[in-house]
């Protein structure tokens, strides 16, 4: 039997040399607006030569991942992509998507910042990071997301629904744009598809986030999309990516960058305490409101997140540890944080060691946020010296969704990459 017809596939050159030569292009794919049928965005693909081993993007990533030229691929990708949007735009302001990899994001942003500085003042940017990024590195994403965002990009958080316990996250972020997982075209029926969209669509109504479907390859593609929430569609049906611009309806406060505030800074006391009425109660009758918060987190339809600061170790006891493996192992993400908190206080769970000049190690607080779950309690150690359950604390429970995110982002903001 004779082998099988090949076809010949240049070796082409390096990838020192596409780098160096500036031999990598991209090409643009719509972004549609599902009610008016109007192109308001573009996507940057990245491409390389064609015929060449290089001419698929996920072969120059890995490549690029493997010699530890990651940061150089994306930098040269994304001058290639603003000057290609710029010039083939012909001065036309237009709103450009690009997409970064998680480990640029948090540990090469520089670069990226500085590709971002030479863009023409015409082109809007997005910026996409992928879901997977958050559980990795959460308090380095966040904190990557608001250089962007200072920097004047709005950001998209792609592949939502790939894994759905990721779902937990989005409050968290806070995306401008959430882009829908391609599979979530194909499984419209199924029960666990409609809690994802229902999930999306939830946040897109109280933070005014844009939700894309990709993929859409048919007109009943497109009534599925509908079905899901989406308000932008991107997919074959309408291009598979273009070397130019044609004319765009250019809306740019669709896609505003939005600030999540000082919540990365400051204390869930400080961020609480100041907008509701305090109280002031002994520890043994606010364990109740905690171990309320907990179980509401584990009956909850959409998992959320559970973070807690316990002042130190010494108060995360052998209760707690038993109830915090429970909660880890049904729950996306469990943190513990508090002076002297080991790596792992209990399994499943994310220790963080605070400094004790932390103002967060004098503070109690347990949140749990999730796309239709919220509450924290937050309570101040007023420093007495006798037994445990009978220390005064100056508390607040809340579950206002804006001041319950802003604690959780202050705790999330603590958290070392795993």
């Amino acid at each position: 039997m004779s082998a099988p017809f090949l076809p010949h596939v240049d070796a082409g050159p390096g990838l020192d040399d596409l780098l160096r030569d500036g031999g990598l292009h991209n090409v643009f794919q719509p972004f549609i607006d599902l009610d008016s049928g109007a192109v308001i965005a573009y996507e940057a693909l990245l491409r390389g030569p064609a015929g060449t081993r290089w001419a698929s993007p996920m072969a120059l990533i890995e490549a690029a991942r493997e010699t530890g030229r990651l940061a150089d691929l994306e930098h040269a990708s994304l001058r290639a992509s603003l000057a290609g949007a710029a010039t083939s735009s012909d001065g036309q302001a237009v709103t450009l998507f690009v997409n970064l990899e998680p480990r640029t994001l948090t540990h090469h942003l520089d670069v990226v910042l500085d590709a971002l500085s030479a863009r023409a003042e015409h082109v809007q940017v997005v910026v996409e990071i992928t879901e997977r990024a958050l559980a990795a590195d959460l308090a380095g994403v966040l904190a990557g997301a608001e250089r962007l965002r200072a920097a004047g990009c709005a950001i998209a958080l792609d592949d939502v629904g790939a894994e759905p316990a990721s779902l937990a996250f989005i409050p968290l972020l806070r995306p401008e744009v959430v882009k829908l997982d391609l599979r979530l075209l194909r499984t419209v029926k199924d029960p666990a598809t409609v809690t994802v969209a229902g999930a999306v669509q939830a946040y897109a109504e109280q933070s005014g986030a844009e939700v894309v479907a990709e993929g859409i390859e048919t007109p009943e593609d497109l009534t599925r999309a509908l079905v899901l929430g989406a308000t932008l569609g991107q997919g074959w049906l309408w291009s598979r990516g273009e070397r130019r611009l044609s004319r765009t309806s250019f809306v740019p406060e669709r896609f505003t960058a939005r600030s999540i505030g000082p919540g990365l800074r400051a204390t869930p006391y400080e961020l609480i305490g100041c907008q509701r009425r305090v109280r002031r109660a002994p520890k043994h009758l606010l364990i109740p409101l905690s171990k309320t918060l907990e179980m509401t987190a584990r009956q909850a339809a959409v998992p959320p997140i559970v973070l807690a600061a316990f002042e130190h170790a010494r108060f995360f006891r052998p209760s707690t540890v038993r109830d915090f493996t429970e909660l880890a192992a049904t729950l996306p993400f469990v943190g513990a944080l508090g002076v002297d908190m080991p790596a792992r206080p209990a399994p499943g769970v994310r220790g963080v060691a605070l400094s004790p000049l932390d103002p967060l190690a004098s503070e109690w607080t347990v949140v749990v946020l999730g796309a239709h779950t919220c509450g924290a309690l937050v309570a101040r150690d007023l420093g007495d010296t006798g037994a445990d359950g009978d220390r005064e604390f100056e508390f607040v429970v809340s579950y206002d969704r804006a001041l319950v995110t802003a604690a959780a982002q202050s705790l999330a903001g603590r958290l070392t990459a795993d």
